[in-house]
């Protein structure tokens, strides 16, 4: 009974994964490299890098506005589906609570930083699309939860559909010509997610059967208490993957400060691009996870999948950028691409460990080891804020890059070894062929990089040769066994 549950989870991981990517390939490529590219071009370096610090500065408090809700009831809901009509009418009325919270602690800590009136005017806008943001987030956690992953999958890409469209309309439609700044930009967010928030609100209100929002204060106190390891994970990890830009910003002098945040943006966006794709898979491993552990099912298979694919993707991605870093921000940017490139050469390489994390962390969320996640990420936090105050002042961007390389591996890596202790992942002798056949594959690599980069070719005739390298290495190598997916899709 468990092996067929197994497969059946297998099956379920692997089929909304494609669908998922498919949806993710087809809409955010785009934005990021026409819709976002063009906005950093148009507003210019020094405002896309105040937008970029105010928007990390409201992302790190995120803790205050969910306080790790999300991601607890991800798990709740997906090992004890019966509880959504019990809990959701409560969470509505923490969450707007919340909201009042948060709104003060961002305000206060604005003028504690000296915001200028176009910053708190910034920041007033961009707190309220976190709002909107983070409970789209919970809702999307209900509907996965319920294993629900066709319908998360649509509702995931569409506040970047309809970002697209309304970025359209103030790039090309006659009344904004000349008028366009970073202020519309964030308005069309706005209107984004206002919208994708209703589509989804009204898919919950439907499953969960909702009337009217409660105030049951012995379950808000429960829910608090419940999710706070959650928060306290979720405020720690935002630390060490955002507080770089911040520091960077109130570190260096007046313009060079905004100028170094907006070249080191122009790597962030790109990464951050890849690792949204990365994340699909938490989306998926999470209420798996969490329902596989519940019943006792093993979870070295489906974890040896997830770790195949994403080595694949992310190595192949990285070592890509690596060889053709300059070309790729020349494409991109009109000013400092060469300085850009060596920060893309280096903060690229954060992208395999944050991949790898998405696994390992998400199992040890699954199995509700949250004290060892947040001693993980509370190390991790320390090295990135050492780490950054040591290399910024001298290095500005580049040491910035190099500090998140650094506290990346080291997460990922604790991540591995706790997995592997607390949740009896088996290191036998084919796990063990297994990761040599890994870190063949990854060496093999950068060689054909290498012989690639060297051929008389477009650049960009190179890129596709590497990718299709990358693949056919995996295959070779046996890093994701596409025999056995095939045949697990096929099979009824």
């Amino acid at each position: 009974m468990h092996g067929i549950c197994f497969l059946v989870m297998q099956k379920k991981f692997i089929l909304n994964l494609i669908l998922l990517l498919f949806l993710n390939l087809l809409i955010k490529p785009f934005y990021v490299f026409f819709i976002d590219v063009n906005v950093q071009r148009m507003v210019g370096l020094n405002d896309y890098g105040i937008y970029l610090s105010i928007f990390n500065f409201t992302y790190v408090i995120n803790i205050f506005l969910d306080m790790g809700i999300t991601n607890f009831n991800n798990r709740n809901i997906a090992q004890n589906s019966h509880l959504l009509s019990k809990y959701f009418p409560t969470i509505i009325v923490l969450r707007l609570l919340l909201f009042m919270l948060y709104v003060a602690i961002a305000f206060v800590l604005a003028l504690a930083m000296d915001y200028d009136i176009r910053q708190m005017k910034l920041l007033g806008v961009l707190v309220f699309n976190q709002f909107l943001l983070s409970f789209i987030l919970y809702l999307r956690s209900n509907i996965s939860g319920l294993l629900h992953f066709v319908t998360d999958s649509f509702i995931s890409v569409l506040d970047r559909v309809l970002l697209i469209v309304f970025c359209l309309i103030l790039f090309y439609a006659r009344f904004f010509e000349g008028r366009f700044s970073v202020e519309w930009f964030v308005y069309a967010q706005t209107a984004s997610y206002v919208i994708t928030a209703l589509v989804a609100l009204s898919v919950v209100i439907k499953d969960s059967g909702f009337s009217k929002p409660k105030f049951n204060r012995p379950l808000l106190l429960l829910i608090l208490k419940k999710s706070f390891p959650f928060a306290l994970l979720t405020l720690l990890m935002a630390c060490y993957n955002r507080i770089d830009t911040v520091l960077i910003k109130q570190m260096l002098p007046g313009d060079e400060g905004s100028m170094q945040v907006g070249i080191y943006g122009h790597s962030f966006r790109i990464l951050e691009a890849f690792n949204n794709f990365s994340y699909l898979f938490a989306v998926l491993l999470l209420p798996i996870y969490a329902r596989m552990l519940k019943n006792n099912d093993n979870v070295n298979g489906i974890t040896k999948t997830a770790f195949g694919l994403l080595l694949c993707f992310s190595f192949t991605l990285s070592t890509l950028c690596m060889f053709y870093g300059l070309q790729i921000m020349d494409l991109m940017y009109d000013v400092e691409i060469e300085y850009s490139a060596q920060v893309f050469k280096v903060l690229i390489y954060c992208f395999p460990s944050m991949s790898l994390a998405y696994i390992f962390g998400t199992l040890l969320t699954a199995n509700g080891s949250l004290k060892v996640l947040n001693i993980i990420s509370l190390l991790g936090m320390g090295i990135s804020v050492v780490l950054n105050v040591a290399l910024i002042p001298k290095h500005g961007a580049l040491g910035s890059a190099y500090a998140g390389v650094i506290t990346q591996m080291f997460v990922v890596l604790c991540q591995m070894v706790m997995s592997r202790k607390l949740l009896h992942l088996s290191y036998d002798r084919h796990l063990m062929k297994y990761a040599s056949c890994a870190v063949l594959y990854v060496l093999s690599l950068f060689v054909a990089g290498y012989f690639i980069s060297d051929l008389d070719l477009n650049w960009m005739w190179c890129c596709g040769l590497h990718l299709l390298a990358g693949v056919a290495l995996a295959v070779l190598f046996n890093v994701f066994d596409v025999k056995g997916m095939l045949k697990l899709i096929i099979n009824k």
